[in-house]
């Protein structure tokens, strides 16, 4: 299959959305996705965009996306955290995910930054056996921990 890793336009958000909530579905909360199509274009793109994507472009349309925004590391300075990097099921294996990850490292690379940090679900090997072999580590020990909207609420109403 013929593709192209390209940076996203505005235009293709209806799409990238389309695989974030695939993605949602693989990782077994399909109701989870509450961004939207006009989210994406508000937040990614203008004067102060929040984070860039990267997209996998065939004849057909776009099939893999990698979604990254700047951190900032108190101990290393400026990061990229790569958010997600999905491929259509049906299109896995192929080599896609590989050139999106490859945009993002290369991307990371010529902004400088100090490291390139993402999360994985223990339980998706075949992207924990990538990521390894890639020479990336896993960092044991560390835990991802989350406030969503209702705790946020709650805290700030106690507090």
């Amino acid at each position: 299959m013929e593709y192209t890793i390209r940076k996203a336009t505005e235009a293709d958000m209806g799409q990238v959305l389309s695989l974030i909530q695939e993605l949602a579905v693989f990782e077994n909360e399909p109701t989870a996705v509450e961004v939207t199509e006009e989210e994406l274009i508000r937040e990614g793109f203008g004067d102060s965009p929040l984070f860039h994507c990267f997209v996998a472009d065939t004849a057909t349309g776009i099939v893999g996306i990698a979604l990254v925004y700047y951190r900032f590391s108190t101990w290393k300075g400026r990061t990229i955290h790569l958010e997600d990097l999905i491929v259509r099921e049906e299109l896995r294996g192929k080599g896609i995910g590989k050139a999106l990850y490859t945009s993002v490292m290369k991307y990371g690379a010529e902004q400088g930054v100090k490291r390139v940090e993402w999360n994985v679900l223990d339980w998706n090997t075949n992207a924990v056996n990538f990521y390894k072999n890639s020479g990336a580590k896993i960092l044991e020990g560390w835990q991802v921990v989350q406030m969503d909207a209702q705790g946020l609420a709650a805290f700030v109403a106690k507090n």
